[in-house]
Protein backbone atom coordinates (compact mmCIF):
# COMPACT_ATOMS: atom_id res chain seq x y z
CA UNK A 1 0.00 0.00 0.00
CA UNK A 2 1.25 3.33 -1.06
CA UNK A 3 1.69 7.14 1.31
CA UNK A 4 -1.12 8.07 -0.73
CA UNK A 5 -3.41 4.80 -0.30
CA UNK A 6 -2.53 4.65 3.49
CA UNK A 7 -3.86 8.00 4.07
CA UNK A 8 -7.29 7.46 2.50
CA UNK A 9 -7.51 4.28 4.59
CA UNK A 10 -7.01 6.41 8.12
CA UNK A 11 -9.25 9.01 7.16
CA UNK A 12 -11.65 6.75 6.47
CA UNK A 13 -11.53 4.93 9.40
CA UNK A 14 -12.39 8.98 11.09
CA UNK A 15 -15.53 7.97 10.37
CA UNK A 16 -16.60 4.07 11.40
CA UNK A 17 -17.69 4.92 14.59
CA UNK A 18 -20.56 8.21 13.41
CA UNK A 19 -24.08 7.08 13.98
CA UNK A 20 -25.97 6.80 10.91
CA UNK A 21 -29.89 6.27 10.64
CA UNK A 22 -30.78 3.16 8.27
CA UNK A 23 -34.46 2.63 7.05
CA UNK A 24 -35.52 0.37 4.64
CA UNK A 25 -38.88 1.86 2.72
CA UNK A 26 -41.49 -1.12 1.92
CA UNK A 27 -43.72 1.49 0.04
CA UNK A 28 -45.94 4.84 0.58
CA UNK A 29 -49.55 5.84 -0.31
CA UNK A 30 -51.64 9.03 0.10
CA UNK A 31 -54.53 9.28 1.53
CA UNK A 32 -56.85 11.72 2.71
CA UNK A 33 -56.77 12.82 6.30
CA UNK A 34 -59.97 11.82 6.81
CA UNK A 35 -59.21 8.05 6.15
CA UNK A 36 -55.84 8.43 8.28
CA UNK A 37 -58.20 9.59 11.44
CA UNK A 38 -60.18 6.32 10.66
CA UNK A 39 -57.14 3.62 11.01
CA UNK A 40 -57.01 1.97 14.11
CA UNK A 41 -55.46 -2.01 14.77
CA UNK A 42 -56.53 -4.45 11.88
CA UNK A 43 -56.48 -1.35 9.36
CA UNK A 44 -54.94 -2.55 5.68
CA UNK A 45 -52.70 0.65 4.55
CA UNK A 46 -52.47 -0.26 0.41
CA UNK A 47 -48.99 0.86 -0.59
CA UNK A 48 -48.45 1.56 -4.46
CA UNK A 49 -45.18 -0.80 -4.47
CA UNK A 50 -45.97 -4.74 -5.70
CA UNK A 51 -45.26 -7.58 -3.03
CA UNK A 52 -42.38 -8.99 -5.00
CA UNK A 53 -40.48 -5.10 -5.80
CA UNK A 54 -37.51 -4.87 -4.24
CA UNK A 55 -37.51 -2.03 -1.07
CA UNK A 56 -35.55 0.90 -1.02
CA UNK A 57 -32.44 1.23 1.68
CA UNK A 58 -31.67 4.74 2.99
CA UNK A 59 -28.82 5.84 5.16
CA UNK A 60 -29.55 9.65 6.49
CA UNK A 61 -32.12 9.79 4.18
CA UNK A 62 -30.54 8.94 0.93
CA UNK A 63 -31.01 5.81 -1.20
CA UNK A 64 -28.11 3.45 -1.10
CA UNK A 65 -29.47 0.44 -2.41
CA UNK A 66 -32.09 -1.91 -2.73
CA UNK A 67 -33.25 -5.53 -1.28
CA UNK A 68 -35.74 -7.90 -0.69
CA UNK A 69 -37.53 -8.44 3.21
CA UNK A 70 -36.62 -11.47 5.00
CA UNK A 71 -37.60 -12.90 8.18
CA UNK A 72 -34.45 -13.85 10.25
CA UNK A 73 -35.85 -15.25 13.78
CA UNK A 74 -38.62 -13.89 13.49
CA UNK A 75 -37.53 -10.64 12.99
CA UNK A 76 -37.47 -8.47 9.29
CA UNK A 77 -34.34 -7.87 7.69
CA UNK A 78 -33.32 -6.99 4.55
CA UNK A 79 -31.24 -9.12 2.22
CA UNK A 80 -29.41 -6.59 0.12
CA UNK A 81 -29.38 -7.09 -4.04
CA UNK A 82 -28.18 -3.73 -4.95
CA UNK A 83 -26.11 -0.33 -4.19
CA UNK A 84 -26.52 2.40 -6.31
Amino acid sequence: MNAVEETAKENLELIYDVPVNLSVELGRCQMPMKNVLQLEEGSIVKLEKKADTPVDLFVNNKRIGQGEVVVVDNQFGIKITKIL
